[in-house]
């Protein structure tokens, strides 16, 4: 077993004996946004940050707020691993939640927006994304699968009407900026289709920054989410952590 992976199994079973969060919720509930925490005051440390958005879904969206699935367990749990693992200094006590139009978007360099086949940003969200892509922000878009595709598709041609979404592969540096990692054949922790990796890069050149990277058929926040539980095997979890560390160490190096 590899020094890493040795770390990060000791990180696992450090998070799976520590107590639940008090913040934490039951699995498939999520919280009304009235009774979230303030933001924490920005320090310069490495803080998770949430995109926050409206959504479509209709009535059925009052009861299931999309943006939130996973938090704050995932929040927590990931910014946890970044600091057992990494020299990089870590916010563990809080994340923070953010609209695209926020202008303290522009200090954390590394969001996170799940269920992507719900966002509807308003147009100064579509500018704020833009103008946080352009000047070397780095998103994931994670838990969405299936003709969700259609509406992410669509929203990201408002933000960048000629960027291209293309297949990336292991061959990249992002799978190997941290972690080796060896194969992308991954299937949805709760649909089990296969999972697809995508990229948006600077000026579609491949060769260039990615700006967004896309988790399509997969949900890697979920597997953050419960790691502190064995609802999932601990090499799944692990390969999930793997990537979001790779993910967060090109973010920060390009």
């Amino acid at each position: 077993m590899s020094m890493r992976r040795a770390r990060l199994v000791v990180g696992l079973v450090l998070l799976a004996a520590a107590p639940l969060l008090v913040l934490a919720q039951g699995r498939g509930r999520n919280r009304p946004p009235s009774e979230l925490p303030p933001n924490a005051q920005y320090d310069g440390r490495f803080t998770y940050a949430r995109i926050r958005y409206s959504q479509g879904g209709g009535e059925f969206g009052r009861f299931d707020v999309k943006w939130i699935h996973d938090y704050p367990r995932s929040d927590r749990h990931f910014p946890k691993i970044v600091e057992e693992l990494t020299t990089i200094r870590v916010r563990t006590d809080s994340s923070v939640i953010l609209t695209l139009d926020d202008p303290d978007l522009m200090k954390f360099p590394f969001v996170y927006l799940c269920e992507a086949g719900y966002w509807l940003p308003s147009d100064a969200e579509v500018t704020g994304l833009r103008n946080y892509l352009l000047k070397g922000g780095f998103v994931i878009f994670d838990d969405f699968e299936g003709n969700q595709w259609f509406n992410f598709e669509n929203q990201m041609r408002k933000v960048l009407p000629e960027a291209r979404v293309l297949p990336i592969t292991t061959k990249h540096p992002i799978f190997d900026s941290f972690y080796r990692i060896e194969s992308l054949e991954y299937n949805h922790p709760v649909y089990g289709m296969p999972a697809s990796f995508f990229a948006i890069y600077e000026d579609n050149d491949p060769t260039k920054r990615v700006m967004a990277i896309i988790n399509y058929n997969n949900d890697i926040s979920e597997y953050w989410e419960f790691s502190d539980e064995g609802l999932y095997p601990i090499d799944l979890t692990n390969e999930a952590y793997k990537i979001g560390v790779n993910y967060i160490i090109y973010a920060f190096s390009h």
